[in-house]
This record gives structure tokens, C-alpha cells and sequence, in this order.
């Protein structure tokens, strides 16, 4: 995703940030962490779904409140291999935005410390390849709060399977579509609309189909979807 580097700039405009030394070890101790092999076959991958909760639709003002994200291992959902965490805000959203993610003023006024809640989910993320449904938004919200609380630009790698799931399935639907069609169409329900782990719950389900099919088509590879989503954009920019 080019077009969130060039957005958010590269690391020379990273703003000056202090961190202490334990969580500086622990940035160091993540970046040193090998990267995963994304030409593995998908049931032999850890994939890690996520969903985030913010104060708004803004990608370049508004702030990150949570981060949910369920992994997806085998091919399998492991509900003992999740994550979620609500971010220390020092300024409440609003009671609109409140009534939305249902994270109240008491819930993100107490919330972790954004530096360390943010370690927290590069160290269970690791290297893995990330998926998440219009992951522009996710991942430009995690990326903004890593730059301005950790002085850090990631470079996570995402699956975005709004650009994936029309590539594999054109004969149901070939066009790009709200997350709620997809999930319809394969009857997967969600337990609880815009709570960060329940929506990355519901998406992994949906990442759980797109394995089986990509596996089925001969496209067996996280590197394979990531190829597939740049061209599906390409050709979406050209026409």
C-alpha cells in the first residue's frame, strides 16, 4: 500500500520521541524479529486479522482508541491467539463516536499507555502478514499512532480483502463492496457490530473462505493475495 508511505512520509520526518529503555529494548527486540515467509502455503501461515476502533473516519486526524486482532493458523481460527487493547486517550470522543464502539469515556480515559499498548501488539503480531477488510484505514491509523507515540515507521505487510475476495469470487461478487455483503453472502454472522475483536473475528471467518478458495485456484501464498490486490488496484487505477 504505496499510497499510505506517501501519505504518512517516510522515517526521516518521524517526530522526535523518548522512549524509556525497557521499551525501547522491546521496538529493537521486535525489528530484529525475521520476517515471516510469505511464499509458505496458507495453511502453513499465521495470519493476524485486525480490526481497529477510532475517534472518527479521518485517517490523518482523527485518533486511535483500539486495536482487536485475531489470528488464523493452519487455516484455523485459535481463540487462545488473540489480542486486543484500548489505548490510554487524553482527550475523550465524542458521545457520537462513543455510541458507535461502545468504549466510553472511563474505558479510554483508563486505557494503556499508547506506547506500550502499541509494543503489546507488535509482539504479538511478530512478522506475520496482516489482513484486515479496507485495510488502508487500519493500517494508516496504527502506522500514525506508531510515528507519533514510538517515533517509528512500520513496515507491516497487509492483505486487504475488499481488493482480494472480488479476485477469487468473481462469479458471486466482482466489485468492491461493504464488508457486511461479504459476510452475508457466506453467512457469517458478527456478535457484537464495531467492537475491534469481534469485527476481526468475523473477518477472519471470511479469511478462512478466501484460504480455501486461493488454495483451490493454485493461488496458495500471502505473497500470491498481496499480488493479486496490487494488480486488481492497478487495473482499477487504469480504467
Amino acid at each position: 500500500m504505496e499510497w499510505v508511505k506517501k501519505l504518512f512520509g517516510g522515517a526521516p520526518g518521524l517526530p522526535s520521541v523518548t522512549l524509556d529503555a525497557d521499551r525501547a529494548a522491546a521496538l529493537a527486540a521486535w525489528r530484529k524479529r525475521p520476517d515471516d515467509d510469505f511464499t509458505r502455503p496458507h495453511f502453513r501461515t499465521r495470519y493476524v486479522v485486525v480490526d481497529v476502533e477510532a475517534s472518527g473516519l479521518n485517517m490523518v486526524k482523527d485518533r486511535l482508541i483500539s486495536i482487536g486482532a485475531v489470528a488464523v493458523s493452519g487455516g484455523m481460527i485459535d481463540l487462545q491467539d488473540t489480542f486486543e487493547v484500548v489505548l490510554r486517550q487524553d482527550e475523550v470522543s465524542s458521545h457520537e463516536n462513543i455510541l458507535i464502539h461502545g468504549i466510553g469515556g472511563s474505558a479510554q480515559r483508563d486505557g494503556v499507555e499508547p506506547a506500550a499498548a502499541l509494543l503489546a501488539f507488535l509482539d504479538f503480531v511478530g512478522k506475520a502478514p496482516l489482513v484486515a477488510y479496507h485495510a488502508e484505514f487500519d493500517q494508516s491509523m496504527i502506522d500514525r499512532a506508531a510515528r507519533a507515540h514510538l517515533g517509528a515507521a512500520l513496515d507491516l505487510r497487509w492483505i486487504d480483502l475488499a481488493w482480494v475476495l472480488p479476485e477469487l469470487f468473481r462469479e458471486r461478487i466482482d466489485a468492491q463492496v461493504q464488508l457486511d455483503n461479504w459476510l452475508g453472502e457466506f453467512g457469517i454472522g458478527n456478535f457484537l457490530r464495531h467492537n475491534a475483536v469481534a469485527d476481526a473475528y468475523a473477518t477472519a471467518q471470511l479469511l478462512q473462505v478466501a484460504l480455501t478458495r486461493g488454495a483451490a485456484l493454485g493461488k496458495e501464498t500471502a505473497q500470491v493475495f498481496m499480488d493479486m490486490e496490487k494488480a486488481r488496484r492497478w487495473l482499477r487505477r487504469a480504467g
